[in-house]
């Protein structure tokens, strides 16, 4: 067979799985509404969610997780996980699915940045990130439970947040975006910190000098990353809600969502510092002159300990911002 063949039967076959996963994704698209439509006529009191959600909730998560698997930004195990978590998020509300995805395309591009700078910096550094399901869980695990929680509070769609006449939901929607943009704050900040910073990071419990890589350090370039990354989210969330939402004129204000993405991205930030330095151990391997993870003979001692590693740190972080910046933000928040 001919190269010119060749290429063409590959084409050939590559329309064709095209056309299989959209027909399976319309074949489980209308599979789902029929589900809804018949538990809505049980119960009475739901209402069915439209075919085309449930067609744009099952194609454009495996689309973008096709996407991010070819590109390395996750491995087999990630993209599973991402699809799990798109999915729930986008049936959920638009405005979850919107800032998920921008935080999950800038993280890649972030990860991808610099990475040959990165790689001299930090040991476990990977081509494109390559998130496994772990990573993809300890992120996405509390805007999941939040989503799921909402849906059964609210039912899918998009409301605006106004504590004045929906409480519980609007702190779920305020929740799920402080996950999100502690994630983002987070990622920004280990991502653009410790290539851009011109002076060296400082331990946030002591204030030490400490080698860039370290647990729990801290830089001015970094603090002000992680208030941009979640700003980004926040001014994401934002926009959709002026896409998607009708009744914004008689709602509260909705414009705060950008100033609340920003601070918890800035506090996420700082609290998965200070875990960091206080539960992640942090050494120096003098063979090689990296920063490790892991206790050794010959790596030196710099700071933490072996209690967590970063996936946990991480969700740990994402939990605490989710529980206290909402309540807090609950006082402020304008009324209409």
């Amino acid at each position: 067979m001919s190269d010119a063949a060749g290429r063409a039967r590959t084409r050939c076959l590559r329309m064709i799985a095209h056309v299989a996963l959209l027909s399976l994704a319309l074949c489980i698209s209308l599979a789902f509404w029929v589900v809804s439509l018949t538990a809505s006529t049980y119960y009475g009191n739901l209402q069915p969610i439209s075919p085309w959600r449930w067609l744009f909730s099952v194609v454009v998560p495996v689309l973008i997780v096709s996407n991010g698997f070819k590109k390395k930004s996750l491995d087999h195990s990630g993209a599973l996980g991402g699809l799990v978590v798109g999915f729930i998020l986008t049936i959920a509300n638009f405005s979850f699915f919107t800032s998920l995805l921008m935080f999950f395309l800038s993280s890649s591009k972030l990860t991808k940045w610099k990475g040959e700078i990165k790689k001299r910096l930090d040991s476990e550094y990977k081509e494109g990130g390559q998130r496994n399901w772990v990573q993809v869980f300890c992120n996405g695990a509390v805007p999941t439970e939040l989503a799921l929680l909402y849906m059964i509070e609210n039912g899918p769609g998009e409301i605006p947040i106004d504590f004045s006449k929906q409480y519980t939901a609007s702190w779920m929607c305020l929740s799920l975006l402080a996950a999100l943009a502690c994630s983002a704050g987070d990622t920004w900040a280990s991502e653009v910190g410790p290539v851009l910073s011109k002076s060296p990071p400082r331990l946030i419990t002591t204030w030490e000098k400490v080698p860039v890589g370290t647990n729990g350090g801290v830089t001015v370039v970094g603090l002000v990353s992680s208030l941009l990354g979640g700003t980004f989210v926040g001014i994401t969330y934002f926009l959709t809600q002026l896409v998607f939402v009708n009744d914004l004129d008689i709602s509260a204000p909705q414009w705060p969502i950008i100033a609340f993405g920003g601070l918890a991205g800035l506090l996420g930030s700082v609290v998965d510092s200070y875990l960091g330095a206080t539960m992640q151990f942090t050494g120096l391997d003098e063979s090689t002159g990296m920063v490790v993870n892991s206790p050794a003979n010959e790596v030196k001692y710099i700071a933490g300990k072996p209690i967590l590693d970063n996936n946990a740190v991480n969700l740990f972080s994402s939990v605490v911002i989710a529980l206290l910046l909402p309540t807090a933000a609950w006082g402020f928040w304008p009324m209409e």
